[in-house]
Protein backbone atom coordinates (compact mmCIF):
# COMPACT_ATOMS: atom_id res chain seq x y z
CA UNK A 1 0.00 0.00 0.00
CA UNK A 2 1.47 3.38 -0.72
CA UNK A 3 1.64 5.76 2.36
CA UNK A 4 -0.66 8.72 1.73
CA UNK A 5 1.04 11.73 1.70
CA UNK A 6 0.42 13.92 5.42
CA UNK A 7 -2.29 16.30 6.07
CA UNK A 8 -1.52 19.98 4.79
CA UNK A 9 -4.48 20.49 7.01
CA UNK A 10 -2.53 20.52 10.01
CA UNK A 11 0.20 22.48 8.68
CA UNK A 12 -2.54 25.36 8.42
CA UNK A 13 -3.22 25.10 11.73
CA UNK A 14 0.06 25.25 12.60
CA UNK A 15 1.69 27.89 10.25
CA UNK A 16 -1.89 29.41 8.40
CA UNK A 17 0.04 28.65 4.91
CA UNK A 18 -2.64 27.70 2.65
CA UNK A 19 -6.34 27.74 2.78
CA UNK A 20 -6.62 24.67 -0.34
CA UNK A 21 -5.47 22.22 2.36
CA UNK A 22 -3.83 19.57 -0.12
CA UNK A 23 -2.43 15.90 1.28
CA UNK A 24 1.09 17.36 1.98
CA UNK A 25 4.54 15.40 3.51
CA UNK A 26 6.00 18.93 4.48
CA UNK A 27 3.45 19.49 7.03
CA UNK A 28 4.66 18.24 10.10
CA UNK A 29 7.02 16.74 11.71
CA UNK A 30 6.76 16.77 15.36
CA UNK A 31 7.37 13.06 16.57
CA UNK A 32 5.62 13.79 20.12
CA UNK A 33 2.72 15.59 18.87
CA UNK A 34 0.17 12.91 18.68
CA UNK A 35 0.98 11.63 22.39
CA UNK A 36 0.72 15.20 23.41
CA UNK A 37 -2.47 15.86 22.39
CA UNK A 38 -3.86 12.59 22.78
CA UNK A 39 -3.31 12.85 25.97
CA UNK A 40 -4.24 16.58 27.17
CA UNK A 41 -7.41 16.99 25.07
CA UNK A 42 -8.83 14.17 23.76
CA UNK A 43 -11.10 11.34 25.45
CA UNK A 44 -13.95 14.19 26.45
CA UNK A 45 -15.51 13.77 22.94
CA UNK A 46 -15.25 10.51 21.75
CA UNK A 47 -16.46 11.07 17.92
CA UNK A 48 -13.78 14.09 17.56
CA UNK A 49 -11.49 12.70 19.42
CA UNK A 50 -11.20 9.88 16.95
CA UNK A 51 -11.59 12.69 14.08
CA UNK A 52 -8.27 13.96 15.39
CA UNK A 53 -6.45 10.78 16.02
CA UNK A 54 -6.82 9.70 12.53
CA UNK A 55 -5.88 12.90 10.87
CA UNK A 56 -2.59 12.99 13.44
CA UNK A 57 -2.05 8.92 12.61
CA UNK A 58 -2.45 10.44 8.61
CA UNK A 59 0.37 13.09 9.46
CA UNK A 60 2.78 10.53 10.39
CA UNK A 61 1.91 8.16 7.57
CA UNK A 62 0.36 5.43 9.98
CA UNK A 63 -2.34 4.62 7.39
CA UNK A 64 -3.07 0.90 9.08
CA UNK A 65 -3.92 2.67 11.81
CA UNK A 66 -5.85 5.77 10.27
CA UNK A 67 -8.23 3.08 9.22
CA UNK A 68 -9.10 1.47 11.49
CA UNK A 69 -9.29 4.49 13.68
CA UNK A 70 -11.55 6.33 11.09
CA UNK A 71 -13.72 2.94 10.60
CA UNK A 72 -14.30 3.23 14.71
CA UNK A 73 -15.13 6.73 14.18
CA UNK A 74 -18.01 5.58 11.67
CA UNK A 75 -19.20 3.06 13.89
CA UNK A 76 -19.31 5.35 16.58
CA UNK A 77 -20.95 8.27 14.48
CA UNK A 78 -22.25 6.71 11.09
CA UNK A 79 -23.47 10.15 9.91
CA UNK A 80 -20.18 11.77 10.24
CA UNK A 81 -19.63 12.95 6.94
CA UNK A 82 -16.24 14.08 7.42
CA UNK A 83 -15.39 10.71 8.75
CA UNK A 84 -16.33 9.69 5.26
CA UNK A 85 -14.55 11.98 3.00
CA UNK A 86 -11.33 11.26 5.18
CA UNK A 87 -11.83 7.44 4.38
CA UNK A 88 -12.17 7.90 0.67
CA UNK A 89 -9.01 9.67 0.57
CA UNK A 90 -7.23 6.90 2.44
CA UNK A 91 -9.04 4.16 0.36
CA UNK A 92 -7.76 6.13 -3.63
CA UNK A 93 -4.40 6.72 -1.85
CA UNK A 94 -3.50 3.01 -2.69
CA UNK A 95 -4.07 4.03 -6.07
CA UNK A 96 -2.22 6.73 -6.40
CA UNK A 97 -1.02 9.67 -3.78
CA UNK A 98 -3.32 12.74 -3.22
CA UNK A 99 -2.66 15.68 -4.37
CA UNK A 100 -5.61 17.63 -2.55
CA UNK A 101 -7.98 17.02 0.62
CA UNK A 102 -10.92 15.70 -1.34
CA UNK A 103 -9.41 13.81 -4.00
CA UNK A 104 -11.43 10.75 -4.01
CA UNK A 105 -14.41 13.75 -4.72
CA UNK A 106 -12.47 15.43 -6.85
CA UNK A 107 -14.52 14.26 -10.42
CA UNK A 108 -17.36 15.24 -8.49
CA UNK A 109 -15.97 18.00 -7.48
CA UNK A 110 -15.24 19.06 -11.21
CA UNK A 111 -18.77 18.51 -12.58
CA UNK A 112 -20.98 19.10 -9.64
CA UNK A 113 -20.65 22.69 -7.71
CA UNK A 114 -23.28 21.81 -4.56
CA UNK A 115 -20.83 18.73 -3.96
CA UNK A 116 -18.12 21.32 -4.24
CA UNK A 117 -19.42 23.16 -2.02
CA UNK A 118 -20.29 20.43 0.68
CA UNK A 119 -16.94 19.21 0.48
CA UNK A 120 -15.27 22.62 1.13
CA UNK A 121 -17.42 22.99 3.93
CA UNK A 122 -16.12 19.95 5.50
CA UNK A 123 -12.38 20.95 4.65
CA UNK A 124 -13.47 23.87 6.48
CA UNK A 125 -14.65 21.53 9.66
CA UNK A 126 -11.75 19.32 9.60
CA UNK A 127 -9.75 22.66 9.62
CA UNK A 128 -11.44 24.39 12.25
CA UNK A 129 -11.50 21.36 14.37
CA UNK A 130 -7.94 20.29 14.51
CA UNK A 131 -6.77 24.06 15.28
CA UNK A 132 -8.85 24.05 18.17
CA UNK A 133 -6.65 20.83 18.89
CA UNK A 134 -3.56 22.51 17.92
CA UNK A 135 -4.33 25.73 19.87
CA UNK A 136 -2.62 26.64 23.37
CA UNK A 137 -6.09 27.14 25.23
CA UNK A 138 -6.12 25.09 28.17
CA UNK A 139 -9.61 23.88 28.94
CA UNK A 140 -8.96 25.38 32.56
CA UNK A 141 -8.49 28.92 31.37
CA UNK A 142 -11.18 31.10 32.09
CA UNK A 143 -12.76 34.08 29.58
CA UNK A 144 -11.97 37.51 30.23
CA UNK A 145 -15.78 38.54 31.60
CA UNK A 146 -17.08 39.96 34.70
CA UNK A 147 -20.13 37.30 35.53
CA UNK A 148 -21.81 36.78 38.99
CA UNK A 149 -24.66 34.51 38.14
CA UNK A 150 -28.01 34.38 40.34
CA UNK A 151 -29.35 31.75 42.65
CA UNK A 152 -31.14 29.83 39.96
CA UNK A 153 -28.37 30.06 36.95
CA UNK A 154 -25.89 27.29 37.88
CA UNK A 155 -24.23 27.37 34.19
CA UNK A 156 -23.09 29.75 31.75
CA UNK A 157 -22.74 28.89 28.07
CA UNK A 158 -19.76 31.01 25.97
CA UNK A 159 -19.92 30.74 22.21
CA UNK A 160 -16.61 32.01 20.43
CA UNK A 161 -17.38 32.21 16.80
CA UNK A 162 -14.12 32.85 15.63
CA UNK A 163 -12.99 29.02 16.85
CA UNK A 164 -16.48 27.37 16.34
CA UNK A 165 -16.85 26.47 20.17
CA UNK A 166 -19.48 26.64 22.65
CA UNK A 167 -17.68 26.68 26.52
CA UNK A 168 -19.68 25.66 29.33
CA UNK A 169 -18.97 26.20 32.57
CA UNK A 170 -20.46 25.94 36.41
CA UNK A 171 -21.29 28.01 39.10
CA UNK A 172 -19.10 27.40 42.01
CA UNK A 173 -19.09 29.98 44.83
CA UNK A 174 -18.98 33.17 43.34
CA UNK A 175 -16.49 31.69 40.62
CA UNK A 176 -16.74 29.80 37.76
CA UNK A 177 -15.15 26.66 36.80
CA UNK A 178 -14.69 24.93 33.18
CA UNK A 179 -16.72 21.81 32.36
CA UNK A 180 -16.51 21.80 28.83
CA UNK A 181 -16.95 22.05 25.21
CA UNK A 182 -18.15 21.40 22.10
CA UNK A 183 -17.60 22.14 18.29
CA UNK A 184 -20.41 24.66 16.66
CA UNK A 185 -21.66 25.76 13.56
CA UNK A 186 -23.19 29.49 13.20
CA UNK A 187 -24.08 31.66 10.20
CA UNK A 188 -23.69 31.69 6.64
CA UNK A 189 -22.64 34.88 6.07
CA UNK A 190 -20.55 35.13 9.55
CA UNK A 191 -21.88 37.39 12.46
CA UNK A 192 -22.77 40.51 13.86
CA UNK A 193 -26.64 40.18 13.08
CA UNK A 194 -28.19 43.06 12.04
CA UNK A 195 -31.78 42.58 9.66
CA UNK A 196 -33.90 39.73 9.38
CA UNK A 197 -32.30 37.18 6.96
CA UNK A 198 -28.52 38.12 6.93
CA UNK A 199 -27.94 34.71 8.05
CA UNK A 200 -25.57 36.17 10.68
CA UNK A 201 -24.96 35.02 14.27
CA UNK A 202 -25.75 37.82 16.80
CA UNK A 203 -23.60 38.88 19.50
CA UNK A 204 -24.12 39.84 22.94
CA UNK A 205 -25.95 38.41 26.37
CA UNK A 206 -28.72 36.53 25.56
CA UNK A 207 -30.53 33.96 27.97
CA UNK A 208 -32.09 30.22 26.73
CA UNK A 209 -35.53 29.86 26.95
CA UNK A 210 -36.67 26.44 27.52
CA UNK A 211 -36.74 23.71 24.79
CA UNK A 212 -39.13 24.32 22.20
CA UNK A 213 -42.36 21.70 22.21
CA UNK A 214 -44.01 22.42 18.85
CA UNK A 215 -43.11 19.99 15.83
CA UNK A 216 -40.18 21.36 14.32
CA UNK A 217 -38.51 20.82 10.26
CA UNK A 218 -36.05 18.14 10.67
CA UNK A 219 -33.17 20.97 10.07
CA UNK A 220 -32.91 21.84 13.61
CA UNK A 221 -32.61 18.14 14.92
CA UNK A 222 -33.54 16.55 18.43
CA UNK A 223 -34.33 19.99 20.16
CA UNK A 224 -34.50 23.51 19.63
CA UNK A 225 -33.91 26.11 22.90
CA UNK A 226 -34.91 30.24 21.72
CA UNK A 227 -32.32 33.07 22.52
CA UNK A 228 -33.82 35.88 23.56
CA UNK A 229 -32.64 37.55 20.14
CA UNK A 230 -33.39 40.77 19.69
CA UNK A 231 -32.36 41.38 23.33
CA UNK A 232 -33.02 44.98 24.59
CA UNK A 233 -29.66 46.68 23.08
CA UNK A 234 -30.32 44.79 19.66
CA UNK A 235 -34.00 46.29 20.11
CA UNK A 236 -32.35 50.00 20.76
CA UNK A 237 -30.23 49.81 17.62
CA UNK A 238 -33.14 48.81 15.23
CA UNK A 239 -31.75 45.18 14.59
CA UNK A 240 -34.56 43.05 13.38
CA UNK A 241 -35.45 39.46 12.82
CA UNK A 242 -35.93 36.38 14.78
CA UNK A 243 -35.62 32.83 15.79
CA UNK A 244 -32.53 32.71 16.80
CA UNK A 245 -32.06 29.06 18.52
CA UNK A 246 -29.44 26.84 19.70
CA UNK A 247 -30.61 23.44 17.97
CA UNK A 248 -29.33 20.36 16.96
CA UNK A 249 -28.18 18.81 13.68
CA UNK A 250 -31.02 16.24 10.98
CA UNK A 251 -31.10 12.85 11.31
CA UNK A 252 -28.22 12.17 8.46
CA UNK A 253 -25.95 14.55 9.49
CA UNK A 254 -23.58 14.25 12.63
CA UNK A 255 -22.44 18.17 12.67
CA UNK A 256 -22.22 21.03 9.91
CA UNK A 257 -19.79 23.25 8.87
CA UNK A 258 -18.51 25.75 10.75
CA UNK A 259 -20.40 28.63 8.77
CA UNK A 260 -23.53 27.14 7.54
CA UNK A 261 -26.61 28.26 9.65
CA UNK A 262 -28.89 30.98 8.64
CA UNK A 263 -27.76 32.49 12.19
CA UNK A 264 -28.55 29.86 14.85
CA UNK A 265 -25.84 28.15 16.89
CA UNK A 266 -25.66 24.74 15.85
CA UNK A 267 -24.79 21.42 17.97
CA UNK A 268 -24.82 17.61 16.90
CA UNK A 269 -27.64 15.94 18.17
CA UNK A 270 -24.83 13.86 21.02
CA UNK A 271 -23.33 17.60 22.66
CA UNK A 272 -27.13 19.10 23.18
CA UNK A 273 -28.45 16.26 24.78
CA UNK A 274 -25.76 16.55 26.99
CA UNK A 275 -26.33 20.56 28.03
CA UNK A 276 -29.78 19.36 28.00
CA UNK A 277 -30.21 19.41 31.88
CA UNK A 278 -28.56 22.72 31.99
CA UNK A 279 -30.61 24.29 29.33
CA UNK A 280 -33.88 22.93 30.72
CA UNK A 281 -33.86 25.68 33.30
CA UNK A 282 -34.84 27.63 30.99
CA UNK A 283 -32.38 30.90 32.35
CA UNK A 284 -29.46 29.73 30.99
CA UNK A 285 -27.32 32.53 29.96
CA UNK A 286 -25.34 32.56 26.93
CA UNK A 287 -22.61 35.07 25.79
CA UNK A 288 -22.07 34.99 22.04
CA UNK A 289 -18.62 36.54 21.42
CA UNK A 290 -16.08 37.01 18.42
CA UNK A 291 -12.56 36.36 19.05
CA UNK A 292 -12.73 35.40 22.75
CA UNK A 293 -10.03 37.01 25.11
CA UNK A 294 -8.87 34.43 28.15
CA UNK A 295 -7.05 35.20 31.16
CA UNK A 296 -4.01 35.00 31.35
CA UNK A 297 -2.90 31.98 33.56
CA UNK A 298 0.04 34.16 34.88
CA UNK A 299 -1.59 36.98 35.38
CA UNK A 300 -5.37 35.35 36.53
CA UNK A 301 -5.18 36.13 40.15
CA UNK A 302 -4.49 39.25 39.72
CA UNK A 303 -7.28 39.78 37.17
CA UNK A 304 -9.95 37.82 38.90
CA UNK A 305 -9.24 40.50 41.93
CA UNK A 306 -9.75 43.31 39.74
CA UNK A 307 -12.59 41.65 38.11
CA UNK A 308 -14.58 41.69 42.06
CA UNK A 309 -13.27 44.73 42.64
CA UNK A 310 -15.46 45.61 39.85
CA UNK A 311 -18.33 43.74 41.11
CA UNK A 312 -18.28 45.12 44.33
CA UNK A 313 -18.26 48.54 42.92
CA UNK A 314 -21.16 47.46 40.99
CA UNK A 315 -23.07 46.22 43.93
CA UNK A 316 -22.80 49.58 45.73
CA UNK A 317 -23.87 51.26 42.62
CA UNK A 318 -26.90 49.39 42.75
CA UNK A 319 -27.54 49.71 46.56
CA UNK A 320 -26.83 52.91 46.00
CA UNK A 321 -29.73 53.47 43.48
CA UNK A 322 -32.19 51.42 45.71
CA UNK A 323 -31.69 53.50 48.53
CA UNK A 324 -31.94 56.85 46.58
CA UNK A 325 -35.20 55.30 45.24
CA UNK A 326 -36.75 54.58 48.22
CA UNK A 327 -35.77 57.86 50.01
CA UNK A 328 -37.55 59.51 47.74
CA UNK A 329 -35.03 62.27 46.80
CA UNK A 330 -36.11 61.35 43.13
CA UNK A 331 -33.05 64.33 41.99
CA UNK A 332 -30.02 61.83 43.43
CA UNK A 333 -32.56 58.79 42.28
CA UNK A 334 -32.28 60.20 38.63
CA UNK A 335 -28.77 60.80 39.17
CA UNK A 336 -28.22 57.12 38.50
CA UNK A 337 -29.20 57.27 34.95
CA UNK A 338 -27.27 57.98 31.99
CA UNK A 339 -28.54 60.92 29.74
CA UNK A 340 -28.51 58.30 26.86
CA UNK A 341 -30.95 55.78 28.69
CA UNK A 342 -33.77 54.39 26.75
CA UNK A 343 -36.60 51.96 27.87
CA UNK A 344 -39.57 50.75 26.52
CA UNK A 345 -41.38 54.20 26.12
CA UNK A 346 -38.43 56.15 25.01
CA UNK A 347 -35.62 57.88 26.51
CA UNK A 348 -34.34 59.55 29.54
CA UNK A 349 -36.60 62.60 29.13
CA UNK A 350 -39.77 60.85 29.52
CA UNK A 351 -38.55 58.26 31.97
CA UNK A 352 -37.83 61.72 34.30
CA UNK A 353 -41.12 63.08 33.68
CA UNK A 354 -42.11 59.98 34.13
CA UNK A 355 -40.93 59.36 37.73
CA UNK A 356 -40.80 62.94 38.74
CA UNK A 357 -44.66 62.66 39.06
CA UNK A 358 -45.23 58.83 40.06
CA UNK A 359 -42.67 59.87 43.27
CA UNK A 360 -44.04 63.31 43.92
CA UNK A 361 -47.54 60.90 44.85
CA UNK A 362 -45.24 58.57 47.18
CA UNK A 363 -45.18 59.33 51.33
CA UNK A 364 -42.97 56.38 51.79
CA UNK A 365 -42.08 53.00 49.67
CA UNK A 366 -39.68 50.39 50.65
CA UNK A 367 -37.37 48.10 47.92
CA UNK A 368 -35.57 45.11 48.80
CA UNK A 369 -33.08 43.96 46.19
CA UNK A 370 -32.25 40.63 46.19
CA UNK A 371 -30.11 37.23 43.73
CA UNK A 372 -28.12 39.66 41.90
CA UNK A 373 -26.81 38.34 38.76
CA UNK A 374 -24.12 40.64 36.20
CA UNK A 375 -22.76 39.58 32.66
CA UNK A 376 -20.48 41.86 31.49
CA UNK A 377 -21.55 42.47 27.74
CA UNK A 378 -19.03 41.93 24.75
CA UNK A 379 -17.11 43.43 22.28
CA UNK A 380 -18.22 47.03 22.83
CA UNK A 381 -15.76 49.69 23.46
CA UNK A 382 -17.67 50.49 26.39
CA UNK A 383 -17.88 48.65 29.61
CA UNK A 384 -21.35 47.73 29.91
CA UNK A 385 -22.75 45.02 32.37
CA UNK A 386 -26.70 43.56 32.27
CA UNK A 387 -27.31 43.08 36.01
CA UNK A 388 -30.45 40.74 36.50
CA UNK A 389 -32.56 40.77 40.00
CA UNK A 390 -35.62 39.99 42.32
CA UNK A 391 -37.23 43.51 43.25
CA UNK A 392 -39.73 43.95 46.20
CA UNK A 393 -41.56 46.85 46.45
CA UNK A 394 -44.16 48.01 48.83
CA UNK A 395 -46.05 51.16 49.21
CA UNK A 396 -49.21 52.68 50.61
CA UNK A 397 -51.25 51.63 47.44
CA UNK A 398 -48.63 49.02 46.03
CA UNK A 399 -46.85 45.67 46.71
CA UNK A 400 -44.62 44.01 43.52
CA UNK A 401 -42.13 41.09 43.10
CA UNK A 402 -40.84 41.39 39.98
CA UNK A 403 -37.55 40.30 37.97
CA UNK A 404 -35.84 43.28 36.87
CA UNK A 405 -33.16 43.87 34.28
CA UNK A 406 -30.39 47.04 33.97
CA UNK A 407 -27.58 47.61 31.62
CA UNK A 408 -24.93 49.40 33.69
CA UNK A 409 -22.26 50.93 31.78
CA UNK A 410 -19.20 53.28 33.12
CA UNK A 411 -19.98 56.96 31.99
CA UNK A 412 -16.33 59.35 33.74
CA UNK A 413 -15.95 56.58 35.67
CA UNK A 414 -19.15 55.95 37.66
CA UNK A 415 -21.79 53.27 36.87
CA UNK A 416 -24.47 54.55 35.45
CA UNK A 417 -28.14 52.56 34.17
CA UNK A 418 -28.58 52.87 30.54
CA UNK A 419 -31.81 50.57 30.44
CA UNK A 420 -34.48 49.33 32.53
CA UNK A 421 -37.03 47.28 32.56
CA UNK A 422 -38.77 43.79 33.23
CA UNK A 423 -35.91 41.03 33.48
Amino acid sequence: MQLIQPLKIIKYAIVAACIAMPWNATAINHGSLTDQLLSKKLGRNLVESLLVKSLLEITEGKTKQAFATVNELIRTAPNFKLAYLIRGDLLTSQAHALTGFGDSYSAKINSLSPVKDEVLGLQDEARTRIEYYLSDKKSAQLPNLLVKLGEAETHLIVVDTSSSRLYLYKKIDDSLQYVDDYYVTVGKNGVGKQVQGDKRTPLGVYFAGTKLTQPLDAIYGDAAYPLNYPNELDQYRNKSGSGIWLHGTPIDTYSRPPRASDGCVVLSNPDLKALQPILQTGKTPVVIVNNLEWLENNGIKEALKNQNIEKLALEKAIDSWRKDWASLNTDKYLDHYSKRFFYSDGGYSQWSEYKREIQANKSKIDIKVDDISMIGYPGLEQTMVVVNFEQDFKSATLQNKMRKRQYWVVENDQWKIIYEGAG
